[in-house]
């Protein structure tokens, strides 16, 4: 009688026993511990790794950004170019510290100094937009340049754009469908859409380009901006099959900046600027053009 009053309670000991985990599915992993320890002893690597467990939850870790951007300054300050990148992003999103993007660009360039691509990218992107640092196209196309050789997708995809636009360098299809291809080819699905866009302006304009004079005026009669601009250059310079007329240059200039050829109004600020094509010197209208001709 005592063994069968005692045979319930043993078994419903065991079950719990065998229903909770073992003790030391609660420890942290032996790698997690190895990366403690040698983080705590000052090593910049694994202060970049401890920072970055407590920032993605890595380990089996509760993500906790405070403790990740603890632990990824230290590494940062020991000149850890990926933690330094890493604190950036942090500064610019406010991510475990107070949001502060010139403190952001402050770890940006150092990462970008050290060669860390997507640092050069980051501080390029920043000099353009003009977050956390004045604006400087110039040195904003210099680190996404680097970024971009470097193998930076966005970078690429961006530089690309940046060409293809004629935005804060001037407009170039064979660089933009260089920069494109290279990101394109790393995967960068909006380099890919764009790159088509591109090839199919190239070579529609190198059709343009060689087509005769009869065939262009009939174009540009039609309201086509690129015969348009391209008959009107044809005009202005007698070449191929026209006879230099500068006012039907400036007409066709004229018809094909209001369609909204840029290189049309750039042409026209030129022209006004300098008196050229029989118009006098007009300041106001050569500002105009120029103002107009720059990407919104």
């Amino acid at each position: 009688m005592k063994l069968l009053y005692v045979l319930p309670l043993v078994c419903a000991s065991l079950g719990a026993v065998l229903a909770s985990p073992p003790a030391t599915a609660q420890e942290p992993p032996q790698e997690l511990k190895m990366i403690a320890h040698q983080a705590v002893e000052g090593d910049a690597g694994a202060q970049l790794l401890y920072g970055l467990a407590y920032l993605e939850g890595r380990y089996h870790l509760k993500p906790d950004a405070k403790k990740a951007a603890y632990w990824l300054l230290r590494a940062a300050r020991d000149g850890q170019p990926y933690a330094q990148m890493e604190m950036g992003k942090l500064y610019a999103t406010g991510t475990g510290v107070e949001k502060d993007p010139g403190h952001a660009v402050y770890w940006w360039r150092k990462a970008a100094r050290a060669g860390n691509p997507e640092a050069q990218y980051r501080l390029g992107k920043a000099r353009l937009e003009g977050f956390g640092v004045e604006k400087n196209p110039a040195r904003a196309v210099h680190w996404l340049t680097k970024a971009g050789e470097n193998g930076n997708a966005d970078a690429q995809y961006l530089l690309g754009k940046m060409y293809h636009d004629g935005y804060a360098v001037a407009q170039d299809n064979e660089l933009a469908r260089d920069w494109l291809s290279r990101a394109a080819a790393r995967g960068h699905s909006d380099a890919i859409n764009l790159l088509a866009v591109v090839n199919d302006v190239l070579k529609y304009t190198t059709m343009v380009y060689q087509q005769s004079a009869d065939v262009l005026k009939r174009k540009a009669a039609h309201g086509d901006p690129l015969a348009q601009y391209e008959l009107g250059l044809r005009y202005e310079s007698g070449a191929w099959d026209v006879t230099k007329d500068n006012k039907k240059a400036l007409h066709w200039l004229s018809e094909a900046a209001k369609n909204g050829n840029r290189h049309a109004m750039a042409a026209l600020a030129h022209i006004y600027a300098r008196g050229e094509l029989g118009v006098k010197p007009d300041p106001q209208k050569a500002k105009y053009w120029q103002e107009k001709s720059r990407p919104k």
